[in-house]
């Protein structure tokens, strides 16, 4: 399923529509998820995108592979990005006073560094455009989304045939990411938050679980070391305690983020009821949410709901480790728009997608419910198809 020059086009006319909005001459386009976006090529490139006419893809290395992969029309060789003007003005576009640039992202020696080619342009951001842009996905991202989530239900459904007790996580987590892997799983996923790196997934066990770290989630892990405190370590798995494995699942370029949880013997009565808690929270999101919900709702009815059946300091995390939200958005990036958190006023709008993450922190461990889901006319469709059950083995 090759991205093709309509899938193309229909973006970067958006982009187009904002700079013209804003009144800005174009955009310089420099991080890889916006590349790949507009272009359908990560290749080391420069991408000019004006608010009128044909982009330009100015590409460093490789350029045959740039070709090959981007259906754009303006794709020539780039040594140094101080060519970029002179490139430019061969396809006629020499009108620099304004120029958006992805400011979230852009180092500020980078950022200097245009500043220096472009000696007198006034910089915009224009990344909360494109985040806007991106948030709405084509029938055509949400079948590449649904194929993601389609391989990693096979990996979940695996997981039987492997799990045992004694093995450590990180073998659990290897053979769970193999089985991705063999069915076209590309690795981690892309996060634009500043050292919010995420490893392909999080396997916990037991206490394990109740590990806080870094990361920006609800449940953190031990990890193999201290300079990767996150997800599966060197702990070895135990007859009847939790077993909490979260995942994304990457399939050119897009992502399926979903939870399951397993068990070797039985769970105690708690953490059953807290996993149902967890199915009940994220059902009653579900059936409230509707085309123009604001993301801040669904947050606001799960803390509510938590509390109500006395989960408050579990809910996404333990007391001081709770995180402030129960879903993002998902796409290119894990950490996409809309974020279903308090203060967020953005309407939840048809094609957006988002990964719903209800889940609860115990010293014994971490248990929950995670699945992906599209926006529709009618409420949330659900992208993920792995049934939600605690899986005995």
């Amino acid at each position: 399923m090759e991205i093709t020059p309509t899938e193309i086009e229909a973006r970067i006319c958006n982009l187009q529509q904002k700079l013209i909005e804003q009144t800005t001459d174009g955009a310089v386009i420099l991080l890889q998820s916006d590349l790949f976006y507009f272009t359908g090529t990560v290749q080391n490139s420069y991408l000019y995108i004006p608010a009128s006419g044909q982009p330009v893809l100015m590409v460093k290395k490789s350029l045959t592979r740039g070709q090959q992969e981007s259906p754009l029309k303006n794709i020539v060789a780039i040594k140094t990005p101080k060519q970029i003007p002179e490139i430019l003005a061969a396809y006629g576009y020499s009108s620099f006073s304004k120029i958006g640039l992805e400011l979230d992202v852009l180092p500020f020696n980078l950022y200097k560094s245009y500043q220096n080619i472009f000696p007198t342009t006034e910089f915009i951001d224009i990344s909360p455009a494109i985040k806007d842009i991106r948030a709405v996905k084509s029938a055509y991202e949400i079948e590449l989304m649904r194929g993601a989530l389609a391989v990693i239900d096979q990996a979940f459904l695996a997981v039987p045939s492997f799990l045992r007790a004694g093995m450590s996580e990180l073998e659990l987590a290897a053979l769970f990411e193999a089985e991705m892997r063999k069915r076209g799983y590309a690795g981690p996923c892309k996060m634009r938050a500043f050292n919010q790196d995420f490893f392909f997934g999080n396997v916990c066990t037991g206490g394990s679980g109740f590990y806080p770290n870094y990361f920006d989630g609800p449940v953190g892990g031990q990890g193999a070391s201290a300079a990767q405190p996150q997800g599966a370590g060197w702990k070895k798995i135990n007859r009847n305690e939790v077993i909490y494995i979260d995942y994304t699942s990457i399939v050119k370029g897009y992502t399926g983020d979903q939870t399951r949880i397993f068990c070797i013997g039985e769970l105690s009565p708690k953490l059953v009821k807290a996993y149902e808690a967890a199915l009940l929270i994220e059902a009653e999101i579900v059936k409230s949410s509707k085309p123009g919900t604001l993301a801040e709702e669904p947050y606001l009815l799960a803390v509510k709901l938590a509390a109500e059946l006395g989960y408050q300091d579990n809910f996404m995390g333990y007391k001081p480790d709770q995180v402030k939200f129960v879903g993002h958005g998902i796409g290119l990036e894990l950490d996409e728009c809309p974020i279903l958190a308090k203060g967020m006023k953005t309407p939840i709008v048809p094609g957006m997608t988002f990964a719903l993450e209800p889940k609860f922190v115990f010293p014994e461990g971490a248990i929950g419910i995670e699945n992906s889901f599209v926006m529709t006319e009618t409420g949330p469709q659900y992208l993920s198809i792995t049934p939600q059950v605690i899986t005995y083995v």
